[in-house]
């Protein structure tokens, strides 16, 4: 079970309920060593003085404001708590706002909060209740590790959301930062109508399962070929960029594209719920045979579909593995329960 990264207290008007904060999201990014070329040595950074080029501790580092030229003025951390509105353990909502409000670049980045408690749970629920019932989010501010932060409260399901704000200040103009920005309507109608037109046919329900990290598969594959010495072929070029002449043309055959897309996905959704599963006494061909039908049919399955059937059979480091691994994993491990079960 996660533990929390900070603990404090909501407070709305004169109510308030413990809570714990925990991260929402994990990173799946592949992390790289740093290692001098031609060796394997690592590469480490060490803090050091800057004078005297010796290591210095972690516990000897204290934080300065440089005022002028070399001279400093020292902060201690503790010095910085003690400044901390409400203590850095109040997440203290000053407003709601109505969610459609908040531009998503404002947005940064996702917690939950639980309550600290069973006794807790009947405050946290009103609140989460409300929130929901209103479609509003509690804007608030708190303190975290010498931080503070604008953040803004929402419901879901049987739990409350912290979403980090930036500051106003740190939201940048595009009209002062963009070389190039559209000035007025631009195409014709018929170009806007077919757009608005392939909009409509690629548009479909919400579904986070369908979207696969395909760089991240790629370096497993990167690295798993060089590591069995073979060759990496390299990814395509990004497609030239739209001449303005032929813009309908291009549109005309993104809309059939689509159009063709979006049937072949019914068309294989039929199949699906038709398919009845096949049996290994069914199975006339060699083993070999029977193996690359297997893998045939996970290869079909979606990366999400593939770690929950690698859940349900406790496959280890499912979670670092890419789509290709689940298959070969789960290949070897229907190969074995098929040999245990003979």
């Amino acid at each position: 079970m996660a533990r929390a990264i900070w603990t404090g207290v909501i407070t709305f008007g004169l109510v308030s309920v413990p809570v714990g904060l925990y991260t929402a999201v994990e990173d799946h990014t592949i992390h790289f060593h740093h290692l001098q070329r031609g060796s394997a040595d690592r590469i480490r950074n060490r803090r050091v003085n800057e004078r005297t080029g010796r290591q210095v501790a972690p516990e000897n580092i204290v934080k300065g404001y440089e005022v002028a030229e070399g001279e400093y003025v020292i902060v201690d951390p503790d010095e910085l708590d003690e400044i901390a509105p409400g203590r850095s353990r109040a997440i203290d909502i000053s407003d709601f706002v109505d969610l459609s409000e908040i531009e998503p670049v404002y947005f940064d980045r996702t917690y939950y909060l639980a309550p600290r408690g069973q006794e807790h749970t009947k405050v946290y629920e009103l609140l989460r209740a409300a929130l929901a019932k209103k479609n509003k989010a509690g804007i608030a501010t708190f303190v975290m590790r010498g931080k503070q932060y604008l953040t803004a409260l929402r419901a879901e399901d049987k739990i409350l959301v912290l979403q980090t704000l930036h500051w106003a200040d740190e939201v940048r103009d595009p009209a002062e930062e963009l070389p190039e920005l559209p000035s007025g309507r631009q195409g014709k109608a018929k170009e806007r109508e077919m757009a608005a037109q392939l909009i409509d046919t690629l548009t479909s329900a919400w579904d986070p399962s369908r979207y696969q990290d395909t760089y991240q598969e790629k370096v497993h594959e990167l690295v798993r070929a060089k590591a069995e010495g073979h060759e990496v072929e390299a990814a395509e070029d990004a497609p030239e960029a739209t001449n303005v002449i032929d813009l309908m043309d291009a549109l005309r055959g993104s809309l059939d594209h689509a159009r063709k897309l979006k049937g072949g996905r019914k068309k294989a959704a039929g199949r699906g719920r038709c398919r009845t599963a096949e049996t290994t006494a069914a199975r006339t061909s060699s083993p070999r045979a029977g193996q690359d039908e297997n893998q045939d049919d996970l290869r079909r399955l979606s990366k999400a579909e593939l770690y929950e059937r690698a859940s349900g059979q406790d496959i280890a480091g499912r979670s670092k593995m890419s789509k290709q691994d689940l298959i070969d994993a789960l290949s070897r491990s229907d190969r074995r329960r098929g040999k245990g079960a003979a």
